[in-house]
């Protein structure tokens, strides 16, 4: 990945427990919408990429589905503690890619707080969950926290558009000793949720606006994958 000084910093993948930097010909480049600069880019990743996330997640899956409800619940409300005491510094990730002033940021942190500790128990497995830019934050604990309490293990694929704040979630988590491989991320575009396909997950998820889960729905059709849209 290119890191010069003089480009946007490049946000890597995370996988199995650390940052996961590749080597891609093709970059995304995340801009402020309140200015246009360029502040940020993730590599547009594909099938080799999605491969080393579905493998680091299936390899955590039996272990992490071994701890049991109550030591995930703890995982869980670790991860939303720490990510409460970084409140502000989430929200300004937030503002620096979407368009929404501070309070809305503030509370799509919240929300996202709310969803990690007020968890049901949802479907276990190995899954791919691919979110847009509406509410990159909060949508990825509504979709994930569920499933992490039953045992299930995920990668995801945030939109290009806003990738920081799932990322810095990812680097959370590790502080907060989860396993690693129980949340990893894949950056990228098509290509990625087609190899998350490929890689042989046991479903994709996708949580946004309903036109782009239609085409979403398509990759996972084709496939052969199954497929939950939930529209918010």
């Amino acid at each position: 990945m290119d890191f010069s000084p003089e480009g946007p910093m490049a946000i890597p993948l995370w996988v199995n427990g650390r940052a996961f930097l590749t080597v891609s010909d093709a970059f995304y480049d995340v801009t402020n919408p309140a200015s246009g600069e360029a502040i940020r880019r993730v590599p547009l990743c594909g099938a080799a990429e999605a491969i080393e996330a579905v493998k680091a997640a299936r390899g955590a899956q039996p272990v992490w589905a071994e701890m049991g409800l109550a030591a995930r619940r703890v995982c869980l409300a670790k991860l939303a503690d720490a990510l409460d005491g970084y409140t502000g510094h989430f929200a300004k990730l937030l503002m620096q890619e979407i368009a929404i002033d501070e309070a809305v940021a503030t509370a799509e942190v919240v929300a996202a707080v709310a969803a990690l500790r007020g968890a049901g128990v949802g479907e276990t497995g190995v899954f791919g969950l691919v979110v847009d830019a509406l509410k990159p934050l909060s949508s990825v604990a509504e979709a994930l926290a569920p499933a992490l309490m039953a045992g299930a293990t995920v990668v995801v694929k945030p939109s290009p558009r806003a990738p920081s704040a799932v990322f810095a979630l990812c680097e959370l988590s590790a502080r907060a000793d989860w396993p690693a491989g129980v949340l990893n991320l894949l950056q990228g575009d098509t290509a990625a949720i087609e190899g998350l396909c490929a890689a042989g997950i046991d479903r994709l998820v996708y949580r946004g606006n309903a036109p782009l889960g239609v085409q979403i729905g398509a990759l996972a059709d084709a496939a052969g994958t199954p497929y939950v849209m939930q529209a918010v």
